[in-house]
């Protein structure tokens, strides 16, 4: 069974990363907020953590692992995850997305989830119930080095909140 994890959220942002990477965003959208003060660390080999404590969230993540951790340019990431989809995320769900090199945001949008989903193999309707993915991604040779941070927060078809991930200080190096 296939699985929705908080990487394949990050992996989904990464095509739009590179290919947006000197584009300019919509500047009318605001910048989606996150609880810094306090921190929920995913389970796992993995950068991420819930953007507050996730006891409302309708996905329960029993665990992601990233390898390698962190990500490197020009190799493959394979992504091993396990958890549970409280409810079927049908069509109309979407994925505030925020990507920022440094203080520059390369991303700030809206997209459709189902859309998105076919860059990860999956499609909808994801079906409530107890998933498990491993997927291997190739990361493009051209990332420019430096901080990213990553914000990935996910609306069901009824603008319910499903989940909201982030990932802060990954660096990529020559």
């Amino acid at each position: 069974m296939k699985f929705l994890s908080a990487a394949n959220l990050l992996v989904l942002t990464a095509p739009l990363a590179n290919a947006a990477a000197f584009s300019l965003f919509d500047p009318t959208q605001t910048s989606l907020k996150t609880n810094d003060n306090e921190k929920f660390p995913v389970e796992g080999d993995n950068p991420l953590q819930y953007c507050a404590k996730p006891d409302s969230y309708k996905l329960e993540i029993e665990s992601v692992d990233l390898t390698p951790n962190p990500p490197l340019p020009g190799q493959k990431l394979t992504i091993a995850a396990k958890g549970t989809l409280l409810e079927t995320i049908e069509k109309g769900a979407t994925v505030n997305l925020e990507v920022k090199w440094g203080l520059i945001t390369l991303i700030k949008q809206t997209v459709d989830l189902c859309d998105e989903l076919k860059n990860v193999d999956l499609e909808c309707p994801l079906e409530k119930g107890h998933m498990t993915l491993t997927k291997e991604v190739e990361l493009p040779k051209q990332i420019p080095p430096g901080k990213y941070s990553v914000l990935a927060d996910v609306y069901n078809q009824e603008q319910k909140q499903v989940t909201c991930l982030k990932a802060d200080d990954i660096v990529f190096h020559f």
